[in-house]
C-alpha cells in the first residue's frame, strides 16, 4: 500500500527550506526583484543549492547528487510555491536534470554533475506550454552547429547551458553565451520566458534519442509542478483565512460571515484533494511504476484549476488591499495562471488520462 504521508525526513526538509525562505525570500523583496532587470535571485539559488544541496536531489550519489527521490523534490517545490521564489529550481533541478538522467555517456554525466552542484543552471529548450507526449519545436543541426529559433523557454535567462532538441532527433547541449536570448512578455514575473535564437551555435550531442529524454523531462515537470501549485494554493488559503479573522465589519470579523465560511470550506477541500493528487504523482515518479503517467495526468488535471481558484479567492477576499501592487497576492495569481498552461493544460491532461484508462468521449448524435 502506498504511503502518501510525509516522512520525518520530509518534514525536516520542509522546515529547513521554509526557514531559509522566510529569511531570504520575503514578499517585498520578490516584488522589488520583479521590477528590476534581474528577476532571478542568485543569492537565494546559491543558498538552496550550494548551501543545502537541493539541486541534486534527483541525481544519484554516484553521479554527484544527493540520491533522494521525487518525493523530497516535491516537498521543496511546495515551499518554493508558497514563497513564489524566483529561482529556476523546477526548470533546472527537475526538468533539465531529468532530461540528462535519460542520457548516457560522458557529456551527459559531466553536465549532470554540474547541475547537481547548483553552480551550473540548465534549461530544457522546449516551450513551457509543451506537455508530456505533446508536440514541440526543434532546431536544425548542421556541421556541429544549431540553427533556428525557439520561443517560450522558461528561465532561459538564468541558464548557463541549454538542452536543445534538434530535427535529427538528438538532444544537444549549448552554452547560453553562444546563443541570443531575448526576453518575452511573461505574465509570471518570477518565472520569465524568453526567445532563444541559434545562429550557428556550437553544440555537443548528449543523446541520439532526444524524444525519450524530453518526454521524461516533461513528465517529471508536469508531475512535480502539481506540488508547486499545492504550495501556491495553501498560501492563498492560509493568508486569506488569517486576513478574514483580522478584518472587521459591523464590529465582527469578516470571516465570521457564513457565506465566506462556505467559500473557504470549499477551497479547503480542494486544497486537501490537491495534496493527495500531488503526493501521489511524486510517489509514482519516485517508484517509476506503470501508473506514473496516470498519476501525473490526474495531478495536473486537478491541481492547475485549484491553484488558480485559490489565488482568485485570495485576491477577491482581500478586497481593496488585494488589488494593490504592494500586496503579494498578485504574484500568486500570475504564477497560478502561468502554471495552468505549463507542461500541458488541465484539459490536455484530462484528454491524456481518458486515453490511458480507455475512457471514450460520448458520441454526439
Amino acid at each position: 500500500m502506498t504511503d502518501l504521508l510525509y516522512s520525518e525526513e520530509e518534514k525536516a526538509l520542509r522546515a529547513a527550506v521554509r526557514d531559509l525562505l522566510t529569511d531570504h525570500c520575503d514578499a517585498a523583496s520578490v516584488i522589488a526583484r520583479t521590477e528590476s532587470g534581474t528577476p532571478h535571485d542568485p543569492e537565494l539559488w546559491k543558498a538552496l543549492t550550494e548551501g543545502m544541496g537541493l539541486a541534486g536531489l534527483l541525481v544519484p550519489e554516484a553521479q554527484g547528487g544527493q540520491g533522494a527521490t521525487h518525493r523530497e523534490a516535491a516537498v521543496v517545490l511546495e515551499e518554493l510555491g508558497r514563497a513564489v521564489a524566483p529561482v529556476p529550481y523546477l526548470t533546472s533541478a527537475v526538468v533539465a536534470t531529468e532530461a540528462l538522467l535519460a542520457c548516457e555517456g560522458d557529456a551527459a554525466a559531466e553536465l549532470l554533475a554540474a547541475l547537481a552542484s547548483g553552480r551550473t543552471v540548465g534549461a530544457l529548450a522546449v516551450a513551457l506550454n509543451a506537455g508530456p507526449g505533446g508536440a514541440y519545436k526543434a532546431v536544425r543541426h548542421e556541421d556541429g552547429a544549431l540553427h533556428g529559433e525557439l520561443t517560450g523557454i522558461a528561465d532561459a535567462a538564468a541558464a548557463d547551458v541549454l538542452l536543445v532538441p534538434a530535427e535529427d532527433g538528438a538532444l544537444y547541449a549549448v552554452d547560453a553565451d553562444a546563443v541570443t536570448i531575448s526576453p518575452q512578455v511573461s505574465l509570471d514575473l518570477t518565472r520569465p520566458v524568453a526567445k532563444v535564437t541559434f545562429e550557428g551555435a556550437r553544440a555537443r550531442r548528449v543523446t541520439s534519442d532526444g524524444a525519450a529524454a524530453v518526454r521524461r523531462a516533461l513528465s517529471a515537470g508536469a508531475g512535480l509542478l502539481a506540488s508547486e501549485q499545492l504550495g501556491l494554493a495553501e498560501w492563498s488559503l492560509t493568508e486569506t483565512v488569517r486576513y478574514l479573522k483580522e478584518r472587521k465589519q459591523f464590529n465582527r470579523p469578516v470571516g465570521g460571515f457564513q457565506a465566506l465560511k462556505h467559500r473557504l470550506a470549499q477551497l479547503w477541500l480542494e486544497v486537501v484533494h490537491t495534496r493527495a493528487a500531488a503526493r501521489n504523482a511524486a510517489d509514482a515518479l519516485a517508484k517509476g511504476g506503470d501508473d506514473t503517467d496516470v498519476a501525473v495526468a490526474v495531478a495536473q488535471a486537478y491541481a492547475a484549476p485549484v491553484a488558480v481558484h485559490a489565488a482568485e479567492e485570495a485576491l477577491q477576499l482581500h478586497a481593496g488591499i488585494g488589488m494593490t501592487w504592494e500586496h503579494p497576492v498578485h504574484l500568486y495569481l500570475k504564477r497560478a495562471k502561468a502554471d495552468s498552461i505549463a507542461y500541458g493544460t488541465a484539459g490536455a491532461h484530462r484528454e491524456t488520462l481518458a486515453g490511458l484508462v480507455d475512457l471514450q468521449a460520448p458520441q454526439s448524435n
